[in-house]
């Protein structure tokens, strides 16, 4: 008997088992922790994908307050390269979504990534990192460890 994609997303979610490990099932309590050893926070009911995250968030809502700076956005996207068609086939635009986009009274915009050490840095990430540094050369790029 096959199941349909609904019917298997509801077999998934009302399962005691999240994950696999050897072939064995791990029950909801078991499950390996995120990637980089984050956890979410929720500030505003925004979600953050880690407590650094939301900490910035809160200094950034404290400095515009205190008219440091002008304002700030969340997880502002770039568009890298555009997307394209070649020999029929669609090729997708390369996007990098920084954390935040921090306006300053003199004019300047800030985009600020935040990672939870040096050394997490991903070959995309670094890779995306340079893709935009290039494309705009006028942009002041900050990462906060």
């Amino acid at each position: 008997m096959r199941l349909s994609v609904k019917e298997a997303r509801a077999l998934l979610k009302s399962s005691k088992c999240r994950g696999k490990t050897k072939g064995k099932c791990l029950p909801v309590e078991d499950t390996l922790p995120s990637k980089y050893l984050s956890k979410k926070t929720t500030i505003d009911n925004i979600v953050f994908d880690s407590q650094k995250e939301a900490e910035f968030y809160s200094e950034l809502k404290l400095l515009q307050r205190t008219g440091v700076i002008d304002g700030f956005e969340l997880q502002p996207e770039f568009i890298l390269q555009e997307g394209f068609t070649r020999e029929g086939k669609r090729y997708r635009p390369i996007k990098y979504r920084a954390d935040f986009r921090v306006y300053y009274p003199d004019g300047r915009i800030e985009i600020v990534d935040v990672k939870p050490s040096k050394s997490f840095k991903t070959k995309e990430y670094r890779l995306k990192k340079k893709l935009l540094l290039f494309k705009f050369p006028d942009i002041q790029f900050k990462e906060i460890y």
